[in-house]
């Protein structure tokens, strides 16, 4: 039986200076392939791919802890044909994480890391319908005072089943400063 006050704030659950960020590894795939499949609206992709890519391109992916529990996680890497463009692809967080603005927070955490190794640039690509990732993307770049161009990268009709949107692409920079 809880004694809570209603109304009152909760200070009993995780908050923002209790977030640990860190680089994934390979066993952390099958943990963010679980919290994928239980986010309405992202892509889903196999247990096996995220531990691929958590092999490959930990050094430019992020998760998000809490007491060593995963509550989010983004992929991103460098660009091969445009090293100083960073590409952020997935992010999500927990439902149950209950720390305010934690997707923020952890795209911001990335991003800011690759422009501190000298990433010019910062992509990622959003349905026009997605405003809340949008408003990060515009934040992210008015913090960095870099202009935002956008445009359709990929058009709904690439995709075989009918059912993805356009995949609009949000290019933030020149960056000139980390």
């Amino acid at each position: 039986m809880s004694n809570a006050v209603p109304g009152a704030v909760d200070d009993t659950g995780p908050k923002a200076k209790d977030i640990a960020y860190r680089n994934p590894g390979a066993a952390d795939g099958p943990v963010v392939w679980q919290l994928v499949k239980d986010t309405p609206g992202l892509d889903s992709n196999s247990p096996y791919y995220y531990t691929l890519w958590f092999r490959d391109f930990a050094d430019t992916s992020l998760l998000a802890t809490v007491d060593g529990t995963t509550v989010g996680f983004l992929t991103g890497y460098r660009r091969p044909d445009e090293p100083g463009t960073y590409f952020v692809w997935q992010t999500a967080v927990s439902p149950r994480h209950g720390i305010p603005f934690l997707g923020v927070k952890l795209f911001q955490a990335a991003a800011d890391r690759e422009v501190a190794r000298g990433a010019r640039y910062v992509e990622a690509t959003v349905s026009a319908d997605n405003r809340a990732i949008i408003m990060v993307l515009k934040q992210f770049a008015k913090k960095h005072a870099a202009p935002v161009h956008t445009e359709v990268l990929f058009p709904a009709a690439l995709f075989p089943d009918g059912s993805h949107h356009d995949e609009v692409l949000y290019r933030i920079g020149p960056i000139t400063g980390g």
